[in-house]
């Protein structure tokens, strides 16, 4: 009968190898809402939502309660032969929330593959197989951020995304110069700054990079995500390309940028458009406007990235990969899901996400 019979929502803590440093915040380790929904038939699906309050405004606790008090009585005892409707509830049942939204949603994906026997990037277009990520440098000093981005590309990494938009321009400068000096002309240098700069600044700063041919494949959203029309100024005067990402969390949000040409490209993130349901129809959108999309990560584990690299594995318009995320963790609390081969990401053939389980959760918060 695929009906939906327990949901269980826990909590896990895993340290990283290293402080993530950006604009807007450092994290020391990856803290989120792990979710596990069950039907009568004993299947399980996962779901996660890290907790990323200065990007979505969602907390751990906050997280917690909206699956806990909102969700849940929505999810028990429906048919996911119903999805569509199960979504649509959960999103019309509150505002905001989107990281919670992102949780419950690619559970109900995982088990509606699942039922259908399909691994869900199949389930949901198949359009590749496997998909290669970047990897990115915290902001740091010049010389900090060259010897990382060394041991990246030694690794194997080819693609890096560089943190910038703290301290002053003239640094930042001087972050992507030692870099681009470290790892040679061969590897391609992402910036984002995480809405670090002001709308002046950034198109002297860019254009200055430009002029000392440090070849940047794009940067991504250089002022605050509100400011619309100074997003578009940067992409008027510049000639690199111009990512929207803290800009765009929901399909309005992506149709007024895509509208008013203010961004090049889209940066969509599951904990911004509150799961699958929504990127969707965020990626359709930009596709129409002939705008392709990147399909990035928060600092969450493989439950989350596994989602996010199904969906964007599913879409031709979907052309980037921000998913180092697990990469940077101490433990792997993972079993099964999307694995890692260097920077290329494979899926297993199993149904749904390919997870069998998630160990290490701290303590179960709610059921």
């Amino acid at each position: 009968m695929n009906i939906i019979q327990s949901v269980e929502v826990m909590r896990q803590s895993t340290p990283l190898k290293k402080p993530f440093k950006t604009a807007l915040r450092t994290v020391y380790k990856t803290e989120s809402i792990i979710v596990r929904i069950q039907t009568n038939d004993g299947r399980v699906g996962w779901g996660e939502a890290p907790a990323t309050i200065v990007i979505t405004g969602d907390s751990l606790d906050s997280i917690h309660s909206a699956i806990l008090h909102t969700f849940t009585p929505i999810l028990i005892g429906k048919s996911l032969l119903a999805y569509e409707r199960i979504l649509q509830e959960i999103h019309q049942s509150m505002i905001g929330s989107s990281s919670a939204k992102a949780a419950v949603d690619m559970a109900v994906y995982d088990l509606v593959a699942q039922n259908c026997g399909l691994p869900l990037y199949q389930f949901l277009g198949g359009y590749k197989d496997q998909i290669e990520t970047d990897f990115t440098v915290s902001v740091n000093s010049p010389k900090e951020m060259g010897e990382d981005a060394i041991r990246y590309v030694q690794e194997g990494f080819n693609v890096l995304k560089i943190k910038v938009g703290k301290d002053n321009l003239q640094e930042d400068i001087e972050r992507i110069m030692e870099i681009r000096r470290c790892v040679g002309n061969s590897v391609r240098i992402r910036i984002d700054a995480n809405q670090g700069w002001g709308v002046k600044d950034a198109i002297r700063t860019i254009r200055r990079m430009e002029d000392l041919g440090l070849d940047i494949e794009l940067v991504e959203q250089p002022v605050k995500a509100f400011d619309i029309e100074g997003l578009k100024m940067v992409t008027d005067h510049v000639e690199t390309p111009i990512m929207a990402d803290e800009s765009v969390f929901s399909p309005i949000q992506a149709f007024e940028v895509l509208k008013n040409r203010a961004a090049d490209l889209i940066n969509i993130k599951l904990m911004k458009s509150g799961g699958i349901f929504k990127a969707q129809i965020i990626n359709q959108i930009a596709e129409e406007f002939g705008v392709a999309c990147m399909m990035g990560s928060m600092i969450e584990s493989r439950v989350a990235v596994t989602a996010a690299a199904h969906f964007a594995a599913s879409k031709k318009n979907i052309t980037r990969f921000d998913f180092d995320a697990p990469l940077m963790m101490l433990q792997d609390i993972v079993v099964g899901g999307v694995q890692y081969d260097g920077r290329v990401m494979t899926f297993p053939r199993a149904a749904g996400l390919g997870i069998v389980d998630v160990v290490h959760s701290q303590s179960v918060v709610g059921s």
